[in-house]
């Protein structure tokens, strides 16, 4: 199951008491205070990895806290610092604030670690009061409490590459086709209910990864379709292949296509239209070749990458392939 959002609630460790003592032992007069410090509180970390690619766990376990201080003791005995917990999300987890919205941090790079809640500082035990005009203080200090918040956790998938475009436009099978990933493939819209990523390799140690971006149409800024809920991972990608069908059951108007998309990704954040885009007619071994021209025509007059595939005959794939790569180098010097 694919989950990008989630609500918990975190608490660091709470300080350990100082602790309030007098040494008693034999041919020791006035042996004097000997009470311990407390121990600090466990802090509460949050650390990105490759290995998870999802928030599910948090579905199923909201609360986390991390370990309390010892209380110190008589012989002037240091409490036991609590443990600290250590909290892995997948790269790409942005962590709120949710008493007032704000972004505390972002874990968009693998191994990124971040502290979400401090452990309480230890109380002082009464031999930390000692002077040389209060040699037997009575004072000691109770640790302090850890800090605690609700925090909210959005994942936006990390990708090179976003494949985007009307349901049933090939999105899917071109990732399956480029990449060693295997999605759900039908002939019914809203197949893909989750981003797909797949690793694409080129020459002899280069890759990129791209990810399909399911769901948008018309109204998906507003939560139509499945666009409301996807359309936060194309923040993160370099570069978009805008796939089009202008095959004979694909869309009546290509180019009315890619305009509704286009218009609903600046309804979303008009920062999307800055990312640079590569118009791709897809479908062309079954293609009407009146769309197929009339998207051509529209990306020439607006000066618009463009590129023709078919991923079932393979025609057009090592053109698109390089296109990618060339912007990605390019942009990468």
């Amino acid at each position: 199951m694919f989950v990008d959002r989630a609500k918990i609630h975190v608490k660091a460790g709470d300080g350990g008491n100082g602790c309030l003592a007098f040494r008693r032992e034999k041919y020791v007069p006035r042996g004097g205070p000997s009470g311990g410090d407390g121990g600090n509180g466990g802090n509460l970390y949050f650390r990105s990895t490759a290995h998870l690619n999802t928030l599910i766990r948090f579905k199923y376990q909201q609360h986390f806290k991390a370990g309390r201080g010892g209380h110190g003791s008589g012989k002037n005995r240091h409490g036991k610092d609590g443990e600290d917990l250590v909290i892995e999300v997948p790269v790409g987890t942005q962590v709120y604030n949710e008493a007032d919205g704000e972004l505390l941090f972002d874990l968009d790079e693998e191994g990124h670690v971040e502290c979400g809640a401090s452990g309480g500082r230890g109380g002082r035990g009464n031999a930390a009061f000692a002077t040389s005009t209060n040699q037997a203080p009575r004072k000691f200090e109770d640790g302090q409490p850890g800090e605690e918040a609700t925090l909210l956790l959005e994942l936006k998938v990390l990708a090179d590459v976003g494949i985007i475009g009307y349901p049933n436009a090939g999105k899917s099978t071109l990732i399956s086709v480029i990449s060693a990933a295997k999605p759900k493939i039908a002939d019914y819209p809203f197949t893909t209910l989750t981003p797909n990523l797949g690793v694409v390799t080129y020459g002899d140690y280069s890759s990129f990864v791209v990810a399909d971006i399911p769901g948008l149409i018309e109204g998906a800024h507003q939560g139509s379709g499945l666009g409301f809920q996807f359309l936060r991972h194309v923040e993160r990608t370099r570069l978009l292949i805008h796939l089009v069908d202008v095959s004979d059951s694909g869309e009546s108007d290509p180019v009315h296509s890619v305009e509704t998309i286009t218009k609903e990704m600046a309804l979303y954040d008009d920062g999307l239209l800055k990312k640079p885009e590569i118009i791709t007619a897809s479908k062309i071994d079954v293609a009407d070749s009146d769309k197929l021209e009339r998207l051509r025509s529209y990306c020439q007059k607006k000066r618009l990458p463009f590129q023709s595939i078919s991923a079932i005959s393979g025609e057009g794939i090592p053109e698109l392939k390089n296109a990618i790569v060339k912007h990605l180098e390019v942009e990468k010097n």
